[in-house]
């Protein structure tokens, strides 16, 4: 038998002991000095030798099971007249052989090929479990047996990988992709603080689209950490708000060496800094003291509200005791934060509150009294929040994000993450863009020359908040009304509501306000009335 190049011996030495049986490698080879060219070499069975006396003699406490018996199965061939010719082959094993079935989990039987490891990386990139990723690629080879390498296989490669992009360590691979990301677009910004050791311990980062978003959707921004970077356990911040659509736009992100005052004060000071130092009017944030304290200092004309839902969640776990045997405690509660628009009947509700389940002297209850401005309704109002209430917004996306974390996860992987999520949030808003342009918005009233103008300016979604608004409109009657030359004042009710709104008019300024100051967020359907009243 002869081969002619070694090459070709190994694919039929492999072939061989596939259809066989047993597991193959390479023995050893001769070369010429003169020529470097391979003139002799042997391949054997996969079970020949056997484990070194010295290794033996150093066993771990739970070693391996021997694998080796011996095995005398070979094959070798020398260079004769520029081919290879067998010189010896013994093909009698001195083990059972393997079945048919379990052939291909033999180590010289897998082998992941260019295309594989294209396919594992991208489905890496795109978010899918190892598990999911070689159960679609056997069931594309028509069975495990056929896709040629296991799924250990694909872990340890996805391993090897990442320990040599983490060659320059996390610092190096942070660094390096800001510097890819400058070079796809030079707008990127990028920034980080280095501690009294010259270690980097913040990182803030914009992308283009998140500056330019910023310039049109800024005016309202809410703020969340969460921690589910790495086994670090950094605080992972990023800076949400609302688009055209209704839907989550990024201005910002960041990771955080802790949650100080001096880092969330680093943290919107750079966060100003990439954009050009203009600030929201309003931002949302959890109860946490040295974010609160940090944005006084930083941005102290921005008006801070408070999350509603990290309220709520603080208030039953303080007082959680008054929420038991069918009390009403929690629905009270929200009535005082979402359902008074007129300050003082909310001190008159807040001390019946305090009254009735006999809690004058909680001291939390005292504490979230003393910031009433930044979560009650009736104070709420003065703010320009596009009726954001929480920081939900933000931990949806850090949400999204956390799906995707391990506790082994490197920077590298945690930007893919990040990116995708990104992508998605964008992808979303073309959609809605798409709809915009497809689909024609229904109108409740179509003899409205109101709904008609605005059905072909408003987006979808805000068309909607606008016609449930212009429907309450048909509810609303005025039960006083003062009219003079300056000034137009009229108390206005909703049929099936209880409570009345002002709403005055200054004919030499054009202004219509409403007592409830929806006009001024979103859309209010008592100064629709007025309008058509004067």
């Amino acid at each position: 038998m002869k081969f002619d190049s070694q090459e070709d011996a190994w694919k039929f030495w492999v072939e061989y002991g596939f259809r066989k049986g047993f597991g193959v490698r390479k023995h050893f080879h001769n070369k010429s000095r003169n020529t470097g060219i391979i003139t002799s070499f042997t391949y054997v069975c996969c079970k020949e030798g056997v484990r070194n006396k010295s290794e033996l003699d150093n066993l771990p406490q739970n070693p391996r099971l021997e694998t080796r018996t011996n095995c005398n199965v070979r094959m070798r061939a020398r260079l004769v007249d520029g081919k290879y010719e067998v010189t010896e082959f013994i093909e009698k094993h001195n083990h059972p052989l393997h079945l048919r079935d379990t052939v291909h989990m033999l180590s010289s039987q897998r082998n992941i090929t260019e295309v594989q490891a294209y396919e594992i990386d991208l489905a890496e990139d795109v978010g899918l479990k190892q598990k999911s990723t070689f159960q679609l690629m056997s069931r594309q080879a028509r069975g495990r047996d056929g896709i040629g390498y296991t799924l250990l296989d694909a872990k340890n490669y996805l391993r090897t990988k990442r320990q040599r992009n983490m060659l320059y360590g996390e610092v190096g691979c942070l660094m390096g992709y800001f510097q890819q990301q400058l070079s796809k677009n030079p707008s990127f910004y990028h920034a980080n603080q280095m501690d009294m050791e010259e270690r980097i311990t913040n990182v803030f980062w914009a992308d283009a689209r998140m500056l330019i978003d910023y310039e049109y959707f800024g005016d309202v921004v809410s703020l969340d950490t969460t921690y589910c970077t790495n086994r670090a356990h950094r605080p992972f911040a990023v800076f949400p708000s609302f688009n055209h659509h209704r839907g989550a736009v990024i201005f910002g992100a960041a990771l955080l060496y802790d949650e100080t005052t001096s880092s969330f004060k680093w943290l919107f000071e750079t966060f100003l800094e990439a954009h050009k130092q203009k600030k929201p009017l309003t931002i949302f944030t959890d109860q946490d003291q040295a974010m609160a304290k940090a944005l006084h200092e930083v941005m102290p004309e921005t008006f801070h509200g408070l999350c509603t839902w990290h309220l709520m969640q603080n208030g039953i776990k303080h007082l959680g005791n008054l929420m038991k045997d069918e009390s009403h405690f929690l629905a009270d509660f929200k009535r005082c934060m979402y359902g008074i628009d007129d300050e003082a009947q909310f001190e008159e509700s807040w001390k019946i509150l305090l009254e009735q389940y006999n809690i004058q002297d909680h001291t939390w209850i005292q504490s979230t009294y003393s910031i009433k401005k930044k979560w009650a309704a009736c104070y709420m109002k003065y703010a320009f929040t596009l009726g954001m209430r929480s920081t939900q917004l933000s931990e949806s996306v850090n949400s999204n994000i956390k799906s995707c974390m391990k506790p082994d996860l490197d920077i590298t992987q945690f930007f893919k993450h990040f990116e995708r999520v990104l992508e998605d949030k964008r992808y979303n808003e073309l959609k809605c863009e798409f709809d915009a342009r497809q689909k024609i918005p229904r109108l409740k009233l179509e003899s409205s020359p109101m709904l008609r103008q605005l059905s072909k300016i408003y987006t979808l979604t805000i068309f909607d908040l606008f016609q449930k608004e212009f429907a309450l409109f048909a509810a609303a009657y005025i039960k006083q009304r003062n009219e003079t030359h300056s000034l137009f004042e009229y108390v206005v009710g909703l049929e099936g509501k209880d409570g009345e709104w002002r709403v005055t008019f200054e004919p030499s300024t054009k202004m219509i306000s409403c007592s409830c100051r929806k006009f001024e967020t979103m859309d209010c359907s008592v100064v629709m009335l007025s309008k058509f009243m004067m």
